[in-house]
């Protein structure tokens, strides 16, 4: 194929004034980084790439993970055409012509198309349907690249015929290592310049970013090209300069120190003692700090069953419905669904019963064991259960007023034993009286 000199020469112009986070992109399997659990060597990914049997894929996960650049990886090895569409401004007509090139490819060449369609789940139900036939017959193989959850975003019939898989946020040190390259690196990155980094503000850089290298990366090539030479010539990148750069104060918060336990426990404690502004600061400190929306909304969840308990059940389930939105929805607005949770938790009404009724109930089975259970709670639904008196004399509490019955339902050595004490607080007040009335067959204070 005849190269003109002309084009050769402005894409060569456009790859060294293209940013940082452009140049610093990786171009082969080996340069990828943080996602060795899909394209470690011997993976199914890193196989199937390296063979060019690639297949429709769809790559899920968070900002500047590598979604992209993976799809860029198999353009360079790939033997296939290579088509990239954004979804945000790609209309049908974009595709039918796709389509339709693919078509000749395959028809006058033999030669496979791949389309990139970066941003999937802009697509609507029509797009994506338009695209089925087209990767169903092989006539293009598909790469999805979404930040959403596909299984929610993109049609059932689509996912069914590609493979699935997550990029993780890329791990701390390999963002650490990527942005002294960066710096220092002369070839692809900002060597030329003569830029130091500090250690601090490397740390804070690789830290805050959150696993998305291209936000940490931008930070780093902002602050060279606005920061004045010194006294020795040197562009220094200090950690003021790297707050400035990338729009965030460094707070202290480690997390694998004492800042991090300190402001989770600050944030529990907080729940637990129904003062809902404390809890939304702390929430605020830690999701400022890069705490993931996972962790937080796993305590609000063990706040929500372990302090609130039956005295609000609903609680649990707020709890429960925000970590399944906020998975679904990311940063920044999953600190709103967040926020709505921890208030809930700390402004309901609190009880520890149902929480303490697990731990005396295990302090017992440690020390009891495995203590026989009655004979007629026992099963009765297999063959020989009878002759072996499983089952014998259950009373079914349905065919009993007020569906209840009295009848021996701990092991006989723990008789009369009471482990859930339900309290006098919100909803745990009727469980109480409504317990006390089975029990006694009389209203509370008759």
């Amino acid at each position: 194929m005849d190269i003109n000199i002309f084009d050769y020469m402005r894409n060569n112009d456009m790859e060294k004034e293209a940013p940082l986070a452009a140049r610093m992109r990786p171009r082969t399997l080996d340069e990828v980084v943080g996602q060795e659990h899909i394209v470690g060597k011997g993976k199914l990914l890193y196989r199937a790439i390296l063979a060019d049997q690639i297949r429709s894929v769809i790559f899920y996960g968070p900002p500047g993970t590598g979604k992209t650049t993976l799809a860029r990886v198999i353009a360079n090895t790939t033997s296939a055409e290579f088509t990239q569409l954004n979804a945000t401004v790609a209309g049908k007509k974009d595709m039918e012509e796709v389509v339709e090139k693919a078509k000749s490819n395959k028809g006058m060449y033999g030669r496979n198309t791949i389309l990139f369609i970066d941003e999937i789940h802009r697509f609507n139900k029509g797009q994506q349907d338009y695209l089925l036939p087209f990767v169903e017959d092989g006539t293009v193989t598909l790469i999805g690249a979404t930040t959403e959850n596909p299984y929610f975003e993109v049609n059932g019939a689509l996912l069914s015929r590609s493979l699935i898989f997550e990029l993780k946020p890329i791990p701390l040190e390999a963002v650490r290592e990527l942005l002294k390259k960066a710096v220092y690196d002369a070839d692809r990155g900002m060597g030329a310049y003569g830029a130091v980094i500090d250690a601090d503000a490397l740390d804070f850089l690789a830290d805050v970013s959150g696993g998305d290298a291209r936000h940490a990366l931008n930070a780093v090539e902002l602050g060279i090209m606005t920061t004045k030479r010194g006294e020795d010539g040197k562009i220094r990148i200090t950690l003021e300069v790297a707050q400035e750069c990338i729009q965030k104060r460094a707070v202290r918060y480690d997390k694998s120190g004492d800042s991090h336990y300190d402001t989770i426990s600050a944030f529990i404690k907080s729940m637990r003692g129904s003062d809902p502004d404390a809890a939304v600061y702390y929430l605020a400190r830690m999701l400022y700090a890069g705490e993931t929306v996972a962790f937080v909304a796993r305590r609000i969840m063990i706040c929500a069953a372990e302090d609130v308990g039956n005295a609000d059940p609903n609680a649990l389930t707020v709890a429960v419905n925000a970590s399944l939105a906020v998975e679904r929805i990311g940063m920044p607005e999953a600190r709103i669904i967040l926020a709505q949770a921890a208030t809930y938790v700390a402004c309901a009404p609190k009880s520890n019963a149902a929480c303490q009724a697990v731990f005396e109930a295990t302090k017992v089975v440690e020390q009891t064991g495995s203590l026989p259970i009655p004979a007629h709670l026992q099963d009765a639904h297999y063959k020989g259960a009878g002759k072996l008196g499983r089952g014998t004399g259950y009373l079914y509490a349905h065919d009993y007023p007020n569906h209840f019955v009295e009848q021996q339902y701990l092991p006989y050595e723990l008789t009369g034993r009471e482990f859930y004490k339900p309290t006098g607080n919100g909803y745990e007040a009727k469980i109480r009286e409504h317990m006390r009335f089975l029990k006694t067959g009389k209203k509370e204070g008759v």
